[in-house]
């Protein structure tokens, strides 16, 4: 069944709607007085006001995104040593388990700390997208560049295709391709056509916040790894 906005699954989230309530209600504040700030500004836009919003976000949670991003890289440059010590004790659990744990405090690595910092953030998330999922725009005009309606899908299906492309390029950035497994590299092609497939009938709004999420995760990716590129080469 496609997702539509008048599926009862995404039109009546529920019960995961209300434990998000409070964090919806927080952003929907946000979002209304960057709205106010743009008129201030004389350029009026929900639009301009979602990509802010986006970007503050971003910029207060990017020190778990840092944690996380070093994390996983860390985790990456470890893998040849993981997969010789799987490979040498294969027949012993236990003695496989103390000798991965040993590499791990050795080398400043921890499986579980990339996840943490994803889970903290996870409720932003959620909160944002039914924030923007049912946003009422009231009186002010929702047309963003060439968006008739925020409130609606994109006509000319620019932003899914942004929302694919920038989904594949963050996790192709994320992940060492010469050393990712079979199913690693599948999920890299899986999941931007899903992201795009499901950014087909969300509302333009929605979109825009999740590209513009992924374009200040690219930018914040590349600059952890040119700070740590450049501590290991001093």
């Amino acid at each position: 069944m496609p997702l539509t906005k008048g599926s009862d699954f995404l039109e009546e989230p529920g019960f995961f709607s209300g434990i998000f309530e409070p964090i919806e209600k927080l952003m929907n504040a946000v979002l209304t007085a960057l709205y106010s700030l743009t008129e201030m500004l004389g350029v009026p836009s929900y639009g301009l006001a979602i990509i802010l919003l986006t970007i503050l976000i971003k910029v207060l949670v990017y020190p778990l995104t840092k944690k996380q991003l070093q994390s996983m890289k860390a985790m990456q440059r470890i893998q040849p040593q993981m997969k010789k010590l799987q490979e040498k004790y294969k027949d012993n659990p236990q003695v496989m388990q103390k000798k991965l744990m040993e590499l791990y405090q050795k080398e400043g690595a921890n499986p579980m700390s990339g996840c943490l910092p994803m889970l903290i953030q996870m409720p932003i998330l959620m909160g944002m997208y039914y924030t923007l999922y049912s946003f009422d725009y009231g009186g002010a005009p929702p047309s963003f560049l060439w968006l008739p309606s925020l409130s609606e899908t994109d006509p000319l299906y620019i932003l899914p295709f942004l929302s694919m492309a920038t989904t594949f390029l963050q996790q192709k950035m994320m992940s060492n391709t010469s050393e990712a497994n079979q199913q690693m590299r599948i999920m890299m092609i899986v999941m931007p056509l899903f992201i795009g497939w499901i950014s087909l009938n969300f509302p333009a709004g929605l979109v825009l916040y999740w590209v513009t999420m992924n374009v200040v995760q690219i930018v914040q990716q590349w600059w952890t790894n040119r700070q740590d590129d450049d501590k290991e080469a001093a």
